[in-house]
Parts: C-alpha cells; structure tokens; sequence
C-alpha cells in the first residue's frame, strides 16, 4: 500500500486484473443499482484539469505526475480515436485507503464484487471511484478510458470498451504499446486451440459474464484494428464516428470482414507477432 500523502510518480504495475468496469449508463446489458448515498464521497480538496476534476480528502497538486497522467491519456484518446471534445466532465474520487472506499461503496452501491476501482456511469455524473494504492496508475488509467469514451459516444458495445479501456491502461511512450502479460496468455491459449471470434464478444451484454479470456482478445483485436493496416485503423474509427450518435450501428466484425478478406486469419497472423515482440522486449530486460 502507497502512503496516502502523494509522493512522486505513481508506479505502473504491467500485470493483468480483474477488469473493474460498471456501465450504469444506458445500453445493451446495462446494470442500473440504487443509489443510497449514506455517505459521502471524498470532497475535502479537488483538483480540475481541463475536463478532469479529482476530488479527495487528502491534497493533491494541480501538476501531480497523476494528474498529468490522466490530462494527457485524455488528449491520446480523444486525438487516436478521433474523438469530439467530451459532452461531460469526468470526476474521479480518490479515497485514501481501501478501507474508506469499499465502506463507501458497501453504503452506496450494495451488492456490488470488491474491486480496486469502479467507473459508474449515472444520470447525474460519469465518475471514477478507487483508493491510493499501489497500482493506482494502471487502475485509473483504465477507468478513465471508460469515463472518456461514455462521455463522448452515445454508446459503447462492452467488449469494445474492455478491450479499448485494457489497450489504454498501459502507460507507454511506446507507438503500439503491447500488454505483454496478455500477449503471453493468448499466446498459451493459442496454442491449447483456443480461436478468436469477435462475432462471440458482440453478443456478451453483462460484464459478469466477460471472462479473463474475452478481455485479452478484445485487447488484441483493439491493437490489431489501430496498428494492423490502415483499412483496420479506418472501420475502427469510422465505427465510433457511428457510436457518437447510434446506440446500435451495424457490427463492427461485418465491417471488418467486408474491409478485409480472410479476416479471422489476417487476426491470428498479427497475434504471432505479439509473442515475437514479448519475448524480444524479455530478452532485451
């Protein structure tokens, strides 16, 4: 567990988890719970940044390196997805430990699995809640994501917005940066006659029913349609264009298939590059 006083750069830890999401937004498989408000969230100190405000019990300063974080990941999503200025702010609620944060949520979201981190999406605000702690960074990074594209789309399919919340919790100078604990996994899965099929991931509705599994191929075909060929990258973007203002377009697997011939096996191909660059980067450590 960090100290709750902010010092420095909150480290990245680059290993996969329990994937934290909670759309209460309207939607296919949307989860609506009541909300009791027995206790308040953290609102002692807040922090905005362009569209961002943090809000806690303990400072933060307005240039924090998580701050800055957050600032610029916003201007990467909305910039490589091509994305309008969002409609709404996101407010992230920062506790100091884990202990206040899952008293908090007991209170106010019942019945909800213990995660380390939330977004909850509502009528009245689009908010991330999590504590400090030590994998805070990847945490936040990945709930913003999910903040950020529910307030700038109409709607988002859900392992669309997984695979693109799990591409953009890496935090990377890197161009293509990779999830190389994912990489290893489908790489295994692959080889144990596992089969991608995002036909299959655009019929799950209810984040319960995601498995480790789905969240890793939709990651990866997140990464192969920004970084495998430029017709990937433009059905990709031309889709969430069609999210801004349609709940429902057509398919985004029918768009690529009719992009690309032979698909599934142009997907399977750019995968084996995955485990060729992971064990390069090994090698390279």
């Amino acid at each position: 567990m960090m100290n709750p006083v902010p010092q420095g750069c909150v480290p990245l830890r680059r290993r996969w988890r329990a994937l934290l999401l909670l759309a209460l937004i309207a939607g296919p498989g949307a989860c609506r719970l009541p909300e009791t408000k027995l206790i308040a969230p953290p609102a002692r100190h807040s922090v905005r940044a362009e569209e961002l405000l943090v809000q806690s019990d303990f400072k933060l300063s307005k240039d924090h390196p998580l701050i800055a974080d957050l600032v610029a990941l916003r201007n990467r999503i909305l910039q490589e997805l091509d994305l309008p200025t969002p409609r709404e702010q996101v407010v992230v609620y920062l506790f100091q430990n884990e202990a206040e944060y899952l008293e908090y949520l007991d209170a106010t979201y019942p019945g909800l699995p213990r995660r380390r981190a939330y977004f909850v999406g509502t009528p009245r605000e689009l908010a991330v809640y999590t504590y400090w702690g030590e994998r805070l960074q990847e945490d936040l990074r990945h709930e913003y994501t999910h903040g950020i594209l529910h307030a700038c789309l109409k709607s988002v399919p859900l392992w669309l917005d997984e695979g693109l919340a799990e591409y953009f919790e890496v935090a990377s100078s890197e161009p293509a940066p990779l999830n190389r604990e994912h990489t290893g996994e489908l790489a295994v899965a692959l080889s144990n006659g596992w089969r991608p099929d995002m036909r299959r991931l655009e019929h799950i509705e209810k984040f319960e029913q995601m498995q480790r599994t789905d969240y890793q191929e939709s990651w990866a075909w997140v990464h192969f349609m920004l970084h495998g060929s430029p017709e990937s990258r433009d059905t990709l973007l031309s889709y969430l264009r069609d999210l801004r203002s349609v709940s429902s377009p057509s398919p985004l697997s029918r768009r690529l298939e009719d992009a690309h011939s032979q698909i599934d096996d142009r997907f399977l191909a750019y995968l084996a590059t995955f485990e060729t660059q992971r064990l390069m980067g090994t090698a390279l450590r």
